[in-house]
């Protein structure tokens, strides 16, 4: 049995749900490990899985502290934040080792160091599986700092040991109390493992290589070749109302910020995207932010839909700049307009600038309902949508989660 472990929201885990999609093709048993939360979710694959109870309210998290961690616009706030998150971790650690007990190979997320060492402590091989680019390179800073420092080498020293920095402090404390608690003692070498890439502990990454190409100054063993979208298995069938609505006129652009999305703040966003979409003169799908009413005719809201159908059917997507929802667009052949919110959206909107695929990146704290119309405006002309459609010409040359899939089944099979 290969188990995946993997942390965060659904969009989180969809790479991973590909990992397991691919491996299973290739004959391997697989089960994903993680928040109760997905468990729906990753079942409706057909993958196996173990899950762990998250419940923040029953942990005694409080709220701003997440609050905080989707609002984090700087390094300094992330590793605060991360920093004050950290304590939580260890309540979680019993159910999250006993996950893997019986596995034959261990895949882990970054934010999942326990996955490494546990693997170590079972005498069993493990794969870091990390869904963007973090290993130390002197051609790019990592994703937290890109786009918000000069590229000089020691701001790119810098970022990297961040990135690292802030996904350790996240994970370190939650194995340090397990194996002092049931072993009475630390891990053999206890420190983090980001960079201890081998033919014994490779590392997988779901990126394209025609948005971050590969280092050429990577360990050989770090594997990158596209990435990991998940293969739907059941064909979604939209409502009367979203077909009525997009036969109606010009394909629409959509609007969603998924898991960062303050309800909160729906009133007063929802008033600055009915005015941009008026200056704009553009019609516009809301997603995700549940029923809203007395919308004008030039919008409609809906439920949580599958990018794989409905960026196929707009003109732009609007979003946070979410790695899975900025793949997606790109993938889809669409500009995108990203307004960041924390930690690595940033690199992901400037990311998409720089490609010449996107709007410039309006930051959350400033945007208004002129940026995000001029956003719009820009991401449409013909540059910007014809740079957009060559881009994932090229995506669709690349089978991401089909190559790391069997770098994994191959740590097996020797």
């Amino acid at each position: 049995m290969i188990t995946i472990i993997c942390a965060g929201s659904r969009g989180d885990f969809q790479p991973y749900i590909a990992l397991a999609q691919q491996l299973k093709k290739l004959g391997k048993d697989v089960k994903i490990s993680g928040s109760s939360e997905v468990e729906s979710l990753v079942r409706s694959y057909g993958i196996e899985y173990f899950p762990v109870e998250v419940d923040f309210e029953k942990l005694g998290v409080d709220p701003n502290i997440i609050k905080e961690s989707q609002s984090a616009d700087n390094p300094l706030k992330m590793l605060l934040t991360f920093n004050k998150m950290k304590k939580y971790g260890i309540k979680i650690a019993e159910e999250t080792y006993a996950s893997l007990e019986g596995s034959e190979l261990i895949v882990y997320h970054p934010g999942c160091t326990m996955g490494y060492f546990a693997a170590q402590e079972m005498g069993i091989p493990s794969v870091l599986a990390t869904p963007f680019p973090m290993h130390k390179t002197d051609e790019y800073l990592s994703v937290v700092t890109y786009g918000k420092a000069k590229p000089t080498k020691l701001n790119k020293k810098i970022s990297y040991k961040m990135v690292q920095s802030m996904l350790w402090l996240a994970s370190s404390s939650t194995v340090k109390g397990h194996w002092k608690k049931h072993f009475k003692r630390l891990p053999k070498d206890f420190s983090s493992p980001y960079e201890r890439i081998s033919t014994e502990h490779p590392a997988v990454v779901s990126c394209s290589n025609f948005v971050f190409p590969r280092p050429k100054d990577w360990n050989e063993n770090i594997h990158q070749n596209g990435y990991w979208f998940v293969e739907e298995n059941i064909e979604y069938i939209p409502s009367k109302e979203l077909l009525d609505f997009l036969s109606k006129g010009e394909k629409p652009v959509y609007i969603g910020f998924g898991s960062v999305f303050n309800s909160e703040q729906k009133d007063e966003l929802v008033s600055l995207i009915i005015d941009a979409m008026k200056k704009c003169k553009k019609r516009g799908i809301i997603s995700g932010m549940g029923k809203i009413d007395n919308l004008p005719d030039n919008l409609i809201a809906v439920d949580s839909i599958p990018h794989t159908w409905l960026f196929n059917n707009v003109s732009v997507v609007c979003h946070h700049g979410g790695a899975g929802t900025t793949a997606a667009g790109f993938r889809a052949g669409v500009p995108s307009v990203i307004i960041p919110f924390s930690n690595d959206q940033f690199a992901w909107a400037h990311r998409a600038y720089d490609l010449g695929v996107g709007a410039k990146p309006i930051y959350k704290k400033d945007l208004t309902s002129n940026k995000l119309a001029e956003g719009i405006k820009f991401a449409l002309t013909k540059e910007i949508v014809n740079n957009a459609k060559v881009l994932a010409q090229n995506i669709a040359t690349e089978n991401g989660a089909i190559y790391c899939a069997k770098v994994i089944a191959s740590m097996i099979n020797k």
